[in-house]
């Protein structure tokens, strides 16, 4: 996997504290037990072909279920490890830092990394093992290899820059978007329910897609367009008057944040205490909403 990874034996053999000769041999020693090669070798590069590509896979899943074993011998001590968690940005920004940091703060010793991702390619990735946990808003049916549990309903508002001139009115409708420019995240979610709305009133609006809500929130404030996003992500600006929530009339609309893993995953001491927190915080987070 290293080799696979640094792309030659040499630079393998320096990041696994071997030498260069001994990884040669031992990658030798798999072909001769598969009957296969496992690289190409192009110049000073290798790649894995495909018998090396298939393997890979399996390797992936033994060195996993080697921690697993690991792990799972120190039942009664702190927990400890790694948990690798993947969750969209909006969560990944405004949902996940005080959750990060009471876990940290309790459970030093437990590795997290984080990996921002959309929502289908969390649904992949959950599918094929790499993450322990994910975080999604809203996510499409995942089929029944994943334990999906609802955590929170996500409250939805239209944003518009103060003074904008649908702010005085009573009620906002998708025909008041009319030639507007609507400034949007990536599609699923929210997206598809405002784009929805749209389409079915035959609205002619235009749309900017942006990579972050950060980036839509600045260009919402200087004036160049409106958005919808969940209200956990502009709450500050409101409360400010940076941004202004619109009366929209579809304001009872909402989407769900969800925790989910793989049904076959075990689940570590560390992931139980994190989904613990989690559950904790979402309690919060509800009560939050109702204010």
């Amino acid at each position: 996997l290293v080799v696979a990874e640094c792309g030659g034996f040499t630079r393998a053999g320096e990041q696994l504290g071997y030498t260069q000769s001994t990884v040669t041999n031992h990658v030798r020693a798999l072909e001769e037990a598969v009957g296969n090669r496992l690289f190409d070798r192009l110049g000073k590069t290798v790649v894995l072909t495909d018998t090396g590509n298939h393997l890979a896979s399996y390797a992936k899943e033994i060195l996993h279920l080697y921690q697993e074993a690991v792990d799972s011998s120190r039942l009664n001590t702190e927990p400890s490890g790694t948990v690798l968690i993947g969750a969209n940005e909006s969560l990944m920004v405004y949902r996940l830092p005080t959750i990060l940091y009471e876990f940290k703060r309790l459970y030093p010793k437990v590795q997290l990394i984080l990996q921002p991702s959309e929502s289908q390619e969390l649904n992949n990735e959950l599918k094929s093992g790499k993450f322990d946990l994910a975080l999604f808003t809203n996510p499409e049916k995942l089929g029944p290899d994943i334990v999906t549990s609802d955590l929170v309903r996500e409250t939805l508002v239209m944003i518009a820059p103060a003074g904008h001139r649908l702010c005085g009115k009573a009620m906002i409708t998708p025909n008041d978007l009319e030639d507007e420019v609507l400034l949007l995240t990536e599609t699923g979610s929210y997206r598809d329910l405002l784009e929805r709305w749209i389409k079915e009133e035959g609205v002619g609006c235009s749309r900017i897609a942006f990579w972050n809500i950060e980036a839509i929130k600045q260009s919402v404030k200087c004036g160049l367009g409106l958005s919808y996003l969940p209200l956990m992500t502009v709450r500050e600006e409101l409360e400010r008057g940076s941004l202004v929530a619109l009366p929209w009339v579809h304001s009872d609309e909402f989407v769900t944040t969800q925790l989910a893993y793989h049904k076959d995953k075990w689940l570590t001491p560390a992931m139980n205490k994190l989904i613990e927190i989690i559950e904790k915080h979402a309690k919060k987070w509800e009560s939050e909403d109702r204010q």
